[in-house]
């Protein structure tokens, strides 16, 4: 993944550097007005409101935490990446109307976003799947306090739910509920179905060079590199339609017209999810049933139902063997991967209707 949009980036900046400076000004003029109309809708002036950005001191670097929201007493949500380095503050804009009823915390890791632009690569320590896990605790922790919550909700995409079952699964006195979303499962290899269906998607589309590719790389994630491990996933997405599509609209589109992210912080996204590619390492033998089905908090799981790159077969069957107090499994129609930032507002009603009564012990108001 990290790589299919780092290569998409590369495609359009390279067009736009063949492209004469004056041809551009109409573009970059049409940026910055979306930017500073998008900046007008992301202003908080409730009374009870937050909005703060900024670095905090976690894991001995700093790193970049924002914290938004319309009411201090709503349900406090930690948000976990994916990528590794794919950070979740570009989509700030389409997720506005998350923080009328939820008070959201984003974090762009160690080695991602403005935190990897902040220190460079020098800077970010030690970039592994353990130091991460230890920094998300340090963030959970740092946002209860801020808050004064006694406990917040998780809620992990594609990657970043790699650390979320584990971090679920071992702190239910820090979080009231997980919600996982491109939902990842680890099955220490033992599932092919995956790697099986872009063989085919490939082969069907004649792409013969790729076919190859893939069949070179092996559908054993034990024996690739981090360096495979992102041409696999670039070729994935780029065999499927809708994947791609996502990409270029939602992906690309969120990130250009962030009114958070300049164009330097464009450049260290993209250096950042490069960097980022080491974090898989080591990784790819995880076993999420060995490590347990059993939770001791409400379990969500709301998945695209087209999506290929963690596809829902998998994410079900899991979440069938999942033993908790409460837990709900809901496709999100029409989407594959990226489902909660091409859909956000009907990701949002999955939220309220499921998760925030869980949380809160409330139901949803009909009114």
């Amino acid at each position: 993944m990290i790589a299919t949009v780092a290569a998409i980036a590369a495609t359009t900046a390279a067009a736009a550097l063949a492209t004469p400076v004056v041809a551009l000004l109409p573009l970059l003029a049409h940026r910055a007005l979306r930017r500073a109309q998008a900046a007008k809708t992301l202003r908080i002036e409730s009374a009870h409101g937050i909005d703060e950005q900024g670095f905090v001191r976690i894991g001995g670097i700093d790193q970049w935490i924002s914290v938004r929201g319309e009411d201090r007493a709503n349900p406090v949500v930690v948000e976990i990446h994916g990528g590794p380095g794919a950070t979740n503050s570009i989509y700030t804009s389409r997720t506005r109307s998350w923080g009328r009823h939820f008070t959201i915390v984003r974090w762009d890791m160690r080695g991602a976003g403005k935190t990897f632009g902040h220190g460079g690569p020098q800077g970010q320590g030690e970039a592994t799947f353990e130091r991460l896990y230890e920094d998300a605790l340090e963030v959970t922790r740092h946002a209860r306090g801020l808050l004064g919550a006694e406990r917040v909700v998780l809620l992990a995409n594609s990657y970043g739910s790699v650390f979320g079952l584990r971090l679920a699964r071992n702190h239910p006195e820090l979080y009231s509920a997980y919600v996982g979303t491109d939902q990842n499962i680890h099955t220490g290899g033992r599932d092919t179905s995956a790697h099986d269906a872009l063989r085919e998607r490939l082969r069907a589309a004649g792409k013969a060079k790729r076919l190859a590719q893939v069949e070179a790389i092996g559908a054993d994630p034990h024996a690739r590199t981090p360096q495979q491990q992102a041409a696999y996933a670039k070729i994935s997405a780029q065999s499927d339609p809708l994947t791609l599509a996502t990409l270029k609209k939602v992906v690309l589109g969120s990130m250009w017209l962030s009114p958070l992210h300049s164009l330097r912080d464009l450049r260290d996204f993209f250096r950042g999810q490069t960097f980022s590619e080491r974090i898989t390492e080591g990784t790819a033998g995880l076993d999420d049933r060995a490590d347990g089905t059993r939770f001791e908090i409400p379990f969500f799981v709301f998945q695209g139902e087209h999506d290929v790159l963690t596809p829902v077969a998998a994410a079900k069957a899991f979440f069938d063997e999942v033993e908790a107090p409460v837990k709900r499994f809901a496709l999100i129609e029409g989407c594959g991967h990226f489902a909660s930032f091409s859909r956000p507002d009907h990701f949002l009603d999955l939220l309220l209707t499921h998760v925030r009564p869980a949380v809160t012990g409330r139901r949803r108001s009909t009114a």
